[in-house]
C-alpha cells in the first residue's frame, strides 16, 4: 500500500508504505492552535515508512502529556504535516488532511476533551479521553 500526501502549495509531497497505526481527533491546546481553533485529526506511522520530498521546517515544544514535540510544516504556505514525540522518534503522526486520499483513516478515539471548548462537535460514537491516549503501538 502507499499513501501520499503534501502541503497545500505541493513543496512538500511525501509518501508512506505502511498501513496506518491508528488515527486520533485531538483536542489539546496546542493542536487547537495548529487546527485554527478546532481539533486536528492525525494518522500514524511508522517513522521508517515516510519519505519526503520538500523542506520543512520545525517547531519544538512541550505537550501537556509533559512530552517534547517536533511539529513539522511547510515553511512556504505554514501547512502543519507531522508530529512526533521525541520519546517516540519510531513515530510519526501525520494531519490527516494533507493525505490525497482522506478517507484512509477515520478517527478511533478522540483525546485531550477536557480541553475542548464547550462548543466542540466531538463525534459520540467514538471512544473519548479526557486527557493523553496510550502511545500508539
Amino acid at each position: 500500500m502507499e499513501i501520499t500526501g503534501g502541503c497545500l502549495c505541493k513543496a512538500v509531497r511525501y509518501r508512506v508504505s505502511a498501513v496506518p497505526i491508528v488515527t486520533r481527533v485531538c483536542w489539546c491546546r496546542l493542536c487547537q492552535y495548529v487546527g485554527a481553533g478546532s481539533a486536528t485529526v492525525n494518522t500514524c506511522f511508522p517513522s521508517s515508512a515516510i519519505e519526503v520530498a520538500g523542506e520543512l521546517s520545525d517547531y519544538r515544544s512541550v505537550a501537556d502529556s509533559g512530552n517534547v514535540m517536533h511539529r513539522r510544516f511547510c515553511p512556504l504556505c505554514g501547512t502543519h504535516l507531522f508530529s512526533e514525540a521525541e520519546v517516540r522518534p519510531h513515530l510519526t503522526f501525520i494531519r490527516s488532511g494533507t493525505l490525497d486520499d482522506r478517507e484512509i483513516a477515520k478517527p478511533a478515539t478522540t483525546i485531550w476533551t477536557s480541553q475542548a471548548p464547550t462548543w466542540a462537535c466531538i463525534d459520540a460514537t467514538i471512544p473519548r479521553l479526557a486527557g493523553q491516549a496510550p502511545p500508539a503501538a
